[in-house]
């Protein structure tokens, strides 16, 4: 089974995370890293009570399909032990989903103070895919040469930046507009929405 790691840090914009697990189609493990901030965020966001049920629980309750397709397995963001901490865990790559400016400073700067910057590092020196969904607005110089510097490590940016053209009609449509794209750079398949034109005769 593939694996992917799907970092979520402390910033706004966690339909973002859940939008991407809901589009997986095929079988894969999912290897979920919240942070503690993401876990009061995705509270206020999306209703999810960490109380009352697990995530994955959470997800499925929430969720039309089925998602038995996806096995997701949560680690603690100080959990310096767990597999995804290692570059002889072999996954198909890394997103942060959302990337706040802080867990993309440390990425950018080798700072590995959670597990979430522990597995993006681990991402970068093993020539893994990592993408970054930068959740800021606007930019100062310090978020652009951060920016700069992931990108150089060997990271993708890929600001939370939806597009109109597909003409999204709820707040899902826009933010599956960024998971198609985070599925497209990992080479995963999606049903989402096709290439431009793709569709066309």
């Amino acid at each position: 089974m593939k694996r992917l790691v799907l970092g979520i840090s402390g910033a706004s914009g966690q339909i973002y995370a859940v939008q991407l697990l809901r589009a997986l189609q095929q079988d894969i493990e999912v290897h979920t890293i919240f942070s503690q901030t993401a876990v009061k965020i995705m509270k206020q966001e999306t209703g999810w009570d960490p109380a009352a049920s697990d995530f994955a629980e959470f997800l499925q309750s929430s969720c039309k399909e089925s998602l038995d397709r996806i096995k997701i397995i949560d680690h603690d963001a100080a959990d310096f032990f767990a597999p995804v901490s290692s570059g002889s865990f072999k996954t198909e790559g890394m997103v942060v989903a959302p990337c706040s400016a802080k867990t993309l400073s440390g990425i950018a700067n080798g700072y590995t103070n959670t597990l979430i910057e522990r597995a993006a590092d681990v991402t970068l020196k093993e020539k893994r895919p990592l993408i970054l969904v930068l959740r800021e607005c606007p930019y100062n110089q310090i978020h652009i040469k951060n920016m700069l510097q992931a990108s150089q490590a060997g990271a993708v940016i890929l600001p939370a930046s939806p597009a109109f053209y597909q003409n999204p009609q709820t707040i899902e449509d826009l933010a599956d507009f960024v998971v198609s794209r985070i599925l497209n750079i990992l080479n995963i398949p999606q049903n989402i929405y096709p290439g431009w034109r793709e569709d066309e005769n």
